[in-house]
């Protein structure tokens, strides 16, 4: 999670209250958010008749915005005034006049939802000294599995990278889409502190067959016959397992198998130390047996030249075409 998101959540938390808050960009999850924040835990329910204001861009303009803020709170310490889609506001940039002389009664927000607001504005340098200001960048491709794997985290709910590649590869970048999948497994199996690929098949409805984790496992335990028939699968159909999450997921699953090298066949401390859950681990072990130490190096060498080739470095090859040759120089890496 971004560290300004979290501050903004902190403030509110501690009923430490800037003027002025200035949320943008692109990524509408936290922005969504942070609005229902500000409307649900500032003021109370009683308090909220009187005191919350909702604006939208489209509707009015800074001199509407700034009259609304200067009012005095009514029963309460303070009124919360939001802007919603102030992207849609002609003069927005006006309102830097307000943040200069905030009313301290006031906490305002500012919502400009799916694109950044002009850095050099007056505008948004108040903001940045007076107040808090955060941008809510889209999460890279490259980076969801990531995303997913801290989300976990946060929640309580540990989510291994081969199953948050899984969900990336099959939800997309759709953050609210993906939190709902998580928590939907969550609400169906309430005591159980790790996701695993059989609740992703049962709750969520991704099919084992061809999801993207299961993938790095048939090469390396060397399930030839399902290798293959994955292979064709995701180069006849490239959205369902992008070029970057492929070389991820390879990458993770060979990273998890060289570990568990080093650290022996306790399986007690496997599963302790790489947190893996039992079919999982299985297939970890049954790797780690196949696959010397140095095979795997040269096999993150070659992880290592296809990411280049991906982005154009040495290569006018296209992502399906790229998929076939690094599979084929692994299996031979790898040997029979």
């Amino acid at each position: 999670m971004n560290k300004d998101f979290q501050a903004i959540l902190q403030s509110v938390k501690e009923k430490k209250f800037a003027p002025v808050y200035l949320i943008d960009g692109e990524e509408v999850y936290y922005t969504d958010i942070l609005t229902k924040c500000f409307e649900e835990q500032i003021l109370t329910e009683a308090e909220r008749d009187f005191n919350l204001l909702v604006l939208y861009g489209k509707d009015v303009s800074s001199v509407d915005v700034i009259n609304t803020c200067h009012r005095l709170p009514m029963f309460a310490p303070k009124q919360v005034v939001i802007i919603k889609d102030a992207t849609q506001m002609k003069d927005l940039k006006e309102l830097a006049a307000y943040v200069e002389h905030a009313n301290p009664s006031t906490i305002l927000l500012i919502e400009h939802r799916f694109k950044k607001v002009d850095g050099k504005l007056k505008l948004v340098k108040l903001v940045k000294d007076k107040g808090y200001y955060f941008t809510a960048d889209k999460i890279k491709e490259e980076d969801m599995p990531g995303w997913i794997e801290r989300y976990g985290t946060s929640i309580g709910f540990h989510v291994a990278m081969p199953e948050a590649q899984l969900l990336a590869g099959y939800l997309g970048d759709d953050l609210q889409k993906i939190v709902n999948e998580i928590d939907k497994v969550r609400i169906n199996v309430p005591e159980e502190k790790q996701l695993t690929s059989k609740m992703i098949q049962t709750y969520i409805g991704i099919n084992r067959e061809y999801n993207l984790f299961e993938f790095p496992v048939m090469l390396t335990t060397k399930n030839k016959d399902k290798l293959y028939k994955m292979l064709t699968h995701f180069v006849d159909n490239p959205k369902a397992a992008p070029m970057p999450l492929i070389v991820g997921a390879l990458y993770a699953h060979l990273n998890t198998v060289y570990q568990a090298q080093a650290l022996g066949n306790n399986e007690k401390e496997l599963m302790s130390v790489l947190r893996l859950y039992k079919d999982r681990l299985r297939d970890t072990v049954i790797a780690a047996r196949n696959l010397p130490s140095p095979k795997i190096e040269m096999c993150f060498d070659i992880l290592a030249d296809y990411s280049a080739k991906m982005v154009g470095v040495n290569s006018t090859a296209d992502d399906r075409a790229l998929l076939k040759e690094l599979v084929a120089k692994m299996e031979l890496t790898i040997g029979a």
